[in-house]
């Protein structure tokens, strides 16, 4: 039996013209502090990360408004933890500060084989899909689960 892990995007559209722009201060000041949270996280294996150890460089459609987040949990329970039950959840509850309205979603789930990791491409098409079909056993929320497919 193969044995899956949760794989998610979070994308969010700035308010400020770029991560220096003031109105971003104070979320780009903590990016370092939920980052290492993330990283000590029990289910936490792995996050999209650049040399500047986040994810802010990715630029998915070239625009620099856009700010990414892919990681992948062992499973659905540690993610939501880390999510809503941590220092993480204040930035959730504020996210309309610093971030426009995103489209019908701005975070996807989906199951992948343990060992793998998803590509940027890969994670921002699942996005796509929860935007245009809703949830489906390839890809949902956190209200609409559904279990790995075997």
């Amino acid at each position: 039996m193969t044995k899956f892990h949760i794989a998610q995007i979070n994308v969010a559209r700035m308010k400020g013209v770029n991560k220096e722009d003031p109105v971003m201060k104070e979320f780009t000041d903590n990016l370092d502090n939920i980052n290492a949270l993330a990283d000590t996280s029990g289910g936490f294996i792995w996050r999209l990360k650049d040399d500047s150890n986040n994810a802010t460089s990715f630029s998915p459609a070239d625009d620099e408004q856009l700010l990414i987040n892919v990681s992948v949990w062992e499973n659905i329970e540690s993610l939501e933890y880390f999510t809503y039950k941590t220092f993480h959840s204040d930035f959730v509850r504020r996210r309309k500060e610093w971030f426009h309205q995103f489209g019908k979603a701005y975070y996807a789930l989906w199951w992948i084989p343990a060992g793998s990791l998803p590509t940027l491409d890969e994670a921002m098409d699942k996005l796509e899909k929860l935007q245009v079909n809703g949830p489906s056993s390839l890809v949902f929320d956190f209200k609409n689960r559904f279990p790995p497919q075997l």
